[in-house]
């Protein structure tokens, strides 16, 4: 979403019209974020509020993708959650309980508002025998004063407090990708990533066994494609390349 649809709340050349034209043509897409805070309902208001018109069915976020993967793993479970509404909802609408007495998950996700209280529960609940989950491994999160420690940063503190590593379910975890494709009837055969980072959508997307296109209006420049030994099966400068040409109609 962030550098490839929108920056700085706003919307980037090309970004509403690729969004149109699959609407237009029926083509199945989602648009995807790491970020666990928001439920798609707030992340599409965002959209709007920036310019893009996308409904919140064809938002997927890393909260959503936990979320469905711990339905499968454990149907009816129990989680103690560090986060805020876009996962607590999420588990919720996958029919989990939340409950901080004898949870079958520790799940931690992205929040403003991280309490030294809820990180100890955390690493008791983790230590009696809570399988420890963690939406997205980013460290640190943007903000206009500067970085923000984030869910990767946390999840790091509990590691070493309890020796226990999170299962990590958002990217660069391919699972994210497939839970994804599910959720719209997609198969890796036929469909494309478009992100604007290496180490989590390209990487992500190449283990997924999806087309790779990187765009170059986030932080990913020539130098950055060049460090590492994978490469995206397109570049482009942005997603208005990705709009097909409006035919011209003939007077003929």
């Amino acid at each position: 979403m962030d550098g490839v649809l929108v920056h700085e709340n706003e919307a980037l050349p090309g970004a509403q019209e690729l969004i149109q034209q699959w609407r237009d043509q029926g083509t199945p897409f989602l648009v995807l974020t790491n970020n666990s805070i928001f439920t798609p309902r707030d992340l599409a208001a965002r959209l709007r509020a920036s310019g893009l018109d996308v409904p919140e069915e064809s938002i997927w976020t890393s909260a959503l993708a936990t979320a469905d993967f711990l339905r499968s793993q454990m149907p009816g479970g129990s989680a103690f959650v560090i986060g805020e509404a876009g996962i607590t909802t999420a588990l919720h609408e996958a029919g989990f309980i939340m409950t901080d007495v004898d949870p079958d998950y520790v799940v931690v996700g992205e929040t403003r508002n991280y309490s030294f209280e809820a990180i100890t529960k955390a690493i008791r609940l983790i230590g009696n025998g809570a399988r420890f989950i963690s939406t997205n491994p980013d460290a640190t999160g943007p903000s206009a004063e500067g970085p923000l420690p984030a869910t990767g940063a946390v999840a790091a503190l509990i590691t070493k407090a309890t020796g226990r590593e999170p299962y990590v379910v958002g990217k660069p975890n391919p699972m994210m990708f497939r839970s994804a494709m599910n959720r719209i009837g997609a198969h890796s055969e036929n469909t494309a990533m478009v992100g604007d980072r290496m180490d989590t959508d390209i990487v992500a997307g190449i283990e997924a066994g999806l087309h790779t296109i990187l765009v170059l209006t986030g932080i990913s420049d020539q130098a950055e494609i060049d460090r590492y030994p994978f490469r995206p099966d397109e570049i482009v400068s942005g997603v208005n390349e990705l709009v097909a040409p409006t035919p011209v109609e003939s007077d003929l």
